[in-house]
């Protein structure tokens, strides 16, 4: 391993050593292999790898406008770098894996919970096989079954296969001399290798078609047990047939609540994804044979300004690292970066072929659907359980005091962020937490009105307007007390109702903190406003995007968050519900203009028509799939005119 060190960087210094550091990725080797970039401070911040290391790394050190988002951010803050030649991509690729579950880098795509899930294990190339319980896949010639969701699963299938199937779960010696068997052979849980009650073929087959039952391959086992009892009633041993119907009844009973939608015999995990700011959680979904073996789902941090394949790219080679065996087919919710590499990677782990895949319809497709659907149920229920745990919300607020220099704990927060695209339909949104709760009844948006957006979108005046639009009746109320000769009352007046367009009666409340989204632009329009209405008293800060940054009006430098900190993950959900809401609002406005552009372009649909089509059907989209007898019902609509809408449409 190679590492090139750069001196420590002070101000003077800081052209100097990417200077070094550009004189050092032009040395590079060009072959495969892994990078590791650190920070001044010495930690790791990111890990990549490369099938030419020295192009790759070059990327990072050209120009910053090159750059976009996090990578930019990456660049500046790289002060030393090291890296490591592999065979081939491959092995650039599991390293790769291996080392950012080490370091968890905070600019890659970070599992937060790494697990070790239940398989069962049976020791085919030992003389009398048992299954066991194992939490590692060895390539030991075994076979390896699961994985589990949990250790309660993976024994409850064990004492099924054991109740189904009489192999020995003893681990004496098997020498066929004992006197006597033990008494698992008399609840018919063993067939007794032990005093050679039977031969090695005999034995064999019993693990054999635990295997086929493990596999899914159930109608298998039950033409094999058929078959068996067929020949032990031809040849009058009855007690023997008896034994296997019994046997035959009861894997029956089981498949028959195994069995789902799918009843084609499978080996799959499926994987689905939910993103919400920097954080992200993938559900996957165990499906061995014809029944979900179990469930699961993971956390993951870092995910800003990546795409969805490449945020799956990352976790699944994460995931199978840790000696978790791939499947056979692995299904997954976007085309993932480097597919072909990467399902080499997982066919070499597993030993046989594996397929990923990105279904596009069918079965397989809902199946994903599912999966990203719990996915979504799993991040939002993180976060009410978050939220829900007062001791986490106090340290939040007590760290935001702390850091931000307030007087108290913020018992108030109010959160703006702004939304639009290209300058149309520019909106705003007001969030507020009350002891780092949400308080949706006190949530608010914003049309933007006085701002000229004719050459596209300006932020800053956008939320000098919001701002002045939500404090201007507290500076009223606070001149006008002043005016009287008294002190500024420590009570507030209530928050009174903001719509999309009209305003309020009352925003006497006083929040403990104002956050706005963005940087130091933002920050300064919003405090030259508050200072106008007289309200500067109000603490504000901003809340950068890029680098998790809060800046604040009289310090030179942002206020920069521990990385787990529970005060940085207070004000990033606090944010991402600001963004959310007001992206929601800016969507809503601007699919009522699409559905209505589009009706008036139809001669013969006026305002009322076209108010009674959406008020029926409430999108464009429901009126295209409708039939055109229910569009004819509509009030004010004829056949012809219905038929000619349809047409149009």
């Amino acid at each position: 391993m190679t590492r090139d060190a750069s001196p420590s960087a002070r101000p003077d210094a800081a052209e100097q050593t990417r200077a070094q550091l550009r004189a050092q990725v032009a040395a590079l080797p060009v072959k495969p292999g892994v990078y590791q970039f650190y920070d001044a401070a010495g930690q790791v911040i990111y890990i990549g790898k490369a099938a030419n290391l020295r192009s790759r790394v070059r990327s990072y050190f050209g120009s910053p406008r090159a750059l976009e988002g996090k990578t930019r951010v990456l660049a500046g803050r790289i002060a030393q770098l090291e890296y490591v030649t592999t065979q081939s991509e491959q092995d650039a690729l599991h390293l790769e894996a291996t080392l950012v579950k080490r370091h968890q880098p905070f600019f890659n795509v970070r599992l937060k919970d790494d697990k070790h899930y239940p398989y069962l294990k049976v020791d085919v190339d030992a003389p009398w096989p048992r299954v066991t319980i194992t939490r590692r896949v060895a390539k030991d010639g075994a076979r390896y079954f699961g994985p589990y969701a949990s250790a309660k699963s993976v024994r409850t299938t064990l004492d099924l296969v054991k109740k189904l199937f009489p192999w020995r779960s003893c681990d004496k010696e098997i020498t066929g001399s004992d006197p006597r068997p033990c008494l698992e052979y008399y609840i018919r849980r063993c067939i007794a290798p032990c005093t050679s009650y039977c031969t090695p073929e005999e034995y064999g087959e019993v693990i054999d078609q635990t295997m086929l039952f493990l596999d899914g391959k159930s109608e298998d086992v039950l033409r094999q047990l058929q078959e068996s009892m067929s020949d032990a009633a031809d040849e009058l041993n009855f007690e023997r047939a008896a034994q296997l119907r019994d046997q035959i009844s009861a894997v029956e009973r089981v498949t028959e609540t195994q069995l789902t939608a799918d009843t084609t015999a499978s080996e799959v995990d499926v994987f689905g994804l939910a993103i919400d700011g920097d954080e992200a959680v993938v559900q996957v979904l165990f499906i061995r044979g014809q029944h979900m073996a179990g469930s699961d789902h993971y956390t993951l941090a870092g995910v800003k300004d990546e795409t969805e394949g490449g945020i799956m790219a990352s976790f699944l080679q994460q995931h199978y690292e840790g000696g978790l065996q791939p499947p056979k087919l692995v299904l997954v919710p976007a085309a993932v970066e480097q597919q072909e590499l990467l399902q080499d990677w997982l066919s070499e782990r597993r030993g046989a072929r594996v397929q990923l895949r990105h279904p596009q319809r069918g079965d397989k497709r809902r199946l994903v659907a599912m999966a990203s659907e719990n996915a979504s149920e799993s991040l939002a229920m993180s976060r009410v359980r978050w939220l829900a745990d007062r001791g986490r919300t106090e340290a939040a607020l007590s760290e935001l005091e702390e850091a931000l220099s307030l007087p108290a704990p913020p018992k108030r927060i109010e959160c703006y962020d702004i939304s639009n695209t290209q300058g149309s339909h520019v909106v705003a949104s007001m969030v507020v937490f009350i002891d780092g709760r949400p308080a949706t009844n006190e949530y608010r948006r914003f049309r933007i009105k006085s701002v000229d957006t004719s050459q596209g979108p300006n932020d800053f005046a956008s939320m000098a307007e919001v701002i002045e639009r939500r404090f201007r009746r507290l500076g009223e109320e606070r001149r006008a007390v002043r005016a009287e000769g008294y002190d500024v009352p420590d009570q507030p007046t209530p928050v009174g109702d903001e719509d999309e367009s009209t305003e309020s009666e009352g925003w006497g409340a006083v929040p403990d903190l104002v956050i706005v989204d963005g940087g130091k632009g933002q920050v300064s329009a919003a405090h030259d406003v508050m200072r106008n209405l007289a309200v500067d008293d109000i603490p504000l800060a901003g809340l950068a995007k890029r680098e998790e940054l809060l800046f604040q009006v009289d310090a030179s430098d942002p206020v920069r968050l521990e990385r787990r900190s529970q005060g940085l993950y207070l004000v990033q959900r606090i944010r991402d519900e600001a963004h959310r809401f007001a992206i929601s609002y800016h969507r809503r406005l601007r699919a009522r203009q699409t559905n209505q552009s589009t009706l008036d372009r139809i001669k013969g649909i006026g305002p009322r028509r076209k108010k009674a089509l959406l008020r029926k059907f409430g999108s464009l989209q429901a009126i295209r799939d409708a039939d055109v007898t229910e569009i004819a019902a509509t009030r004010g609509m004829t056949q012809r005119l219905a038929e000619q809408l349809k047409q149009e449409l």
